[in-house]
């Protein structure tokens, strides 16, 4: 049967043979790229994840009632356009989700691999690629595109004289002569990557419009003609507006940040816009693995509530107003304290402070999701309720037939937008969990980055004089986007699945 559904569904088939690519061209890495393949708990889960939304697609595909919701949001430009921003913090989190150490130089000979060492520091695809800013590092604050240290210090003059003033940035705009030159170097390479970005765009295109042309049976002209005059279903006219908005964006910040601290630098001189990119995946694991938990819990306990009845239905729902009743906060501090005193105690198991953030961060998932599934099972609960009482679940209950096949066959697939409306909906709001807990101190581990840590510093700094403000504008920046595109998405997915907007339409 998957064999069957991917080879009809070329594009998911493609993408799940390029996963599996990865996968194999990171297991060889040792013997070709001298690096060895770091596979952290939530790394494995992400992919996973991934896999599976990729096996939703190709089987919605071969079904009309999934297939013809998300051709709806297809047809939405808002669904796409947040589809388009969707992707791009995506491919930042998968990137930064591969995992690697190098190989120690002289460690050993090239010829004997099984005895090379390696590096206890653990790097991502995406640390390689921001590798030019993140060893850019000033000695202390400094404020978005400056040229000079925010604070004043003790400079000594070419007389030796020591006099008080800004001195000028190790790195940020110190290929400049004279700061006075600033602004139009700021522009002038703002207007090169633009023009990149429009390169960019127009390749993107122009390979999108020659698939489109391929998989229609028609011309390049005829596909192009009906994107300009917007007469194809899907609004690919803004799908190439947004794609061209980001390719100009990232192709600016890739000339700026080169040259300039795009977000300034923090206390320690770190570059600020390198921690927003970093923070992306957190928030990403936060809102889709606590989802991944949570989902089992609430399907499960919902539909034996709500078919079952009787005390099954009575134990579930005691269960579930309990949980309800515990503060969330207060459970979350709990289990993240008990977290803490079992790493304290057993620090052997660890070979580097980023695999005791991960599984705090996985450990934090997981709290989540145990204490946010009842909203889900209750309303699973009630539709499976209503369920029970239509004519073809008892006649099949009446002809014999087995619960659990009524429960997968009938009941499962007739709840199933119920579920992934509960799934786009509650996504924003875990994005948001994240930075409130890390912002009281029981998210994930100070010293990994994410919005909420970054929150939780900038208020220290706001107190400054003078204040301190870039940090957390870049964090709500980042959050805001994602959580716009995210509340847009599943606008678009509930209008979709809604059956009295469906019937308008």
């Amino acid at each position: 049967m998957p064999v069957t559904v991917l080879s009809r569904n070329k594009n998911v088939a493609w993408a799940l043979m390029g996963l599996v690519a990865v996968f194999i061209l990171a297991l060889v890495g040792e013997n070709v790229f001298s690096v060895r393949l770091v596979l952290m708990w939530t790394d494995s889960l992400i992919f996973l994840l991934f896999a599976l939304i990729l096996l939703f697609m190709a089987y919605a595909s071969q079904h009309e009632h999934l297939s013809t919701p998300w051709r709806q949001v297809r047809r939405r430009k808002l669904g796409m356009i947040s589809v388009i921003v969707l992707l791009a913090y995506v491919v930042i989190g998968l990137t930064d989700s591969i995992h690697f150490n190098y190989a120690v130089k002289g460690g050993a000979a090239d010829s004997d691999r099984s005895a090379m060492k390696y590096s206890g520091e653990i790097v991502s695809v995406f640390d390689v690629i921001m590798d030019p800013v993140t060893q850019r590092i000033e000695k202390t604050y400094s404020a978005p595109f400056a040229t000079r240290a925010f604070v004043k210090e003790n400079i000594e003059m070419a007389d030796g004289s020591v006099t008080r003033g800004f001195p000028k940035l190790k790195y940020g705009g110190a290929h400049l002569k004279d700061d006075k030159d600033r602004v139009t170097d700021i522009s002038s390479k703002a207007v090169v990557g633009a023009l990149y970005g429009l390169l960019l765009t127009a390749i993107l295109a122009a390979a999108l419009i020659s698939v489109l042309a391929i998989s229609q049976k028609k011309t390049f002209s005829q596909i192009l003609r009906n994107i300009v005059n917007k007469e194809t279903e899907t609004p690919w006219h803004y799908v190439i507006l947004t794609v061209a908005v980001l390719c100009i964006l990232m192709m600016a910040s890739v000339q700026l940040a080169t040259s300039y601290h795009i977000f300034g630098t923090d206390k320690v001189g770190q570059d600020v816009f390198y921690q927003t990119l970093k923070s992306i995946r957190t928030g990403l694991v936060i809102g889709t693995l606590t989802t991944l938990i949570m989902l089992p819990f609430a399907v499960l306990f919902g539909i034996m509530a709500g078919y079952f009845r009787g005390w099954v239905d009575d134990v579930i729902q005691y269960t579930y107003t309990t949980l309800n009743s515990i503060p969330g906060i207060l459970l979350i501090a709990a289990s993240i304290l008990l977290l803490q005193v079992y790493m304290a105690q057993n620090e052997h198991l660890f070979n580097s402070i980023l695999e005791r953030n991960d599984l705090r961060l996985l450990f934090l998932c997981m709290i989540l999701g145990i204490t946010s599934w009842t909203g889900l099972c209750r309303m699973l609960r009630g539709e499976t309720l209503k369920l029970w009482e239509m004519d073809y679940i008892q006649s099949a209950t009446a002809l014999g037939v087995n619960r659990m096949v009524i429960i997968v066959r009938h009941i499962l697939p007739n709840v199933m937008h119920i579920v992934l409306i509960a799934i786009v909906l509650d996504f924003s709001g875990l994005v948001l969990a994240e930075a409130v807990l890390s912002y009281v101190g029981i998210g994930v581990d100070p010293g990994m980055n994410s919005w909420g840590n970054m929150i939780n510093q900038a208020r220290l700094e706001m107190a400054r004089d003078p204040m301190v403000w870039w940090s957390l504008i870049a964090a709500f920046i980042f959050m805001f986007i994602l959580v716009l595109a995210a509340n847009m998405f599943s606008d678009a997915v509930r209008d979709a699945y809604d059956p009295r907007l469906r019937e308008k339409s």
